[in-house]
């Protein structure tokens, strides 16, 4: 990690506007691009080692998983208006709390 990162009382790197911007990409819907964004953001080296930036392309690769399967059940237009949400909260830096898919992806150790 950087050492000119600045760090929080808690030790974790501050959350920077790059990773707010990088957080928001990953929520955004569009297909078929969609899934692109999150996945690339876990395999590189400078962003997966971001803990906000992590959280948030785990979860919305998660959420859009679940969307699709939804969307053969008509809901799916709700999960996608839903992400265009998420995707605002992260943008103004804000963690996004999904009551059974985050907490599921915090007992699975992958946030």
């Amino acid at each position: 990690m950087d050492a000119d990162v600045d760090k929080t009382p808690l030790g974790e790197p501050e959350v920077t506007s790059d990773d707010r911007l990088w957080a928001a990409l990953a929520w955004i819907p569009i297909s078929p691009i969609w899934p692109i964004v999150a996945i690339v953001l876990l395999l590189l080296e400078d962003k997966k080692d971001r803990p906000y930036i992590r959280y948030h392309a785990i979860l919305a690769l998660i959420t859009g998983v679940v969307g699709i399967v939804l969307s053969f059940l008509c809901v799916g237009i709700i999960i996608l208006i839903a992400m265009f949400y998420f995707a605002y909260k992260a943008y103004q830096g804000e963690e996004v709390r999904i009551p059974v898919l985050t907490d599921f992806a915090e007992s699975q150790g992958w946030v």
